[in-house]
């Protein structure tokens, strides 16, 4: 089963993955972008905002999900994989940076993902007080630096991307306890 663990930064997201993969070392756990070689520099890229075309960067990620799906995804599909991240935040990064079609950037993951889009999602919903005091606790990144409107904005993309795809999914409250954040995940994984 592929899972994506979505959310936009500081959602809280990643402290997840770790929790599941603790309790469950034999999971396989990646990440968009970074998970593989060419996704650790397309990364780096992307992270340090350099790019000034809205359409490079959204090339730069699906080639990172091509390549991230060849090499993690699908030598794995019997196994349990949990991503921090996905298409999902593709989409919601696209159409929160305009001028992007909503099925032309469907069309698009779904070739870079041959034709598999995960079995089930997990969206990290997450609200201005919470991100503003999460994002003063760290130094920003390029794409961080665009604002917490945009990121919220993002965050709104990706929830109704979930919905028009109808993918099985789960909403969460990230500004909850940790541990019931946990727990909810664990029940909805049947883990």
């Amino acid at each position: 089963m592929y899972v994506l663990f979505e959310g936009i930064d500081t959602c809280g997201k990643s402290t997840q993955i770790e929790l599941v993969a603790q309790k469950y070392p034999e999971i396989i756990i990646t990440h968009e972008p970074g998970g593989t070689p060419f996704g650790k520099q397309a990364r780096e890229i992307l992270l340090t905002n350099a790019l000034a075309s809205k359409r490079a960067e959204l090339l730069l990620f699906l080639a990172d999900r091509a390549e991230h799906y060849q090499e993690v995804i699908k030598p794995n599909q019997d196994k349990l994989i949990l991503s921090d991240r996905g298409f999902i935040s593709g989409l919601g990064y696209a159409l929160a940076n305009g001028d992007f079609d909503f099925d032309e950037l469907v069309h698009l993951n779904r070739f870079a993902l041959e034709g598999h889009f995960p079995d089930k999602i997990i969206l990290f919903l997450t609200d201005m007080p919470t991100l503003t005091y999460r994002t003063s606790q760290k130094s920003l990144d390029g794409i961080e630096r665009r604002g917490l409107e945009y990121l919220l904005e993002v965050q709104e993309h990706m929830k109704q991307s979930i919905l028009k795809l109808g993918i099985p999914h789960l909403f969460v409250d990230a500004t909850d306890e940790i541990q019931n954040i946990h727990d909810t995940i664990l029940e909805y994984l049947k883990l």
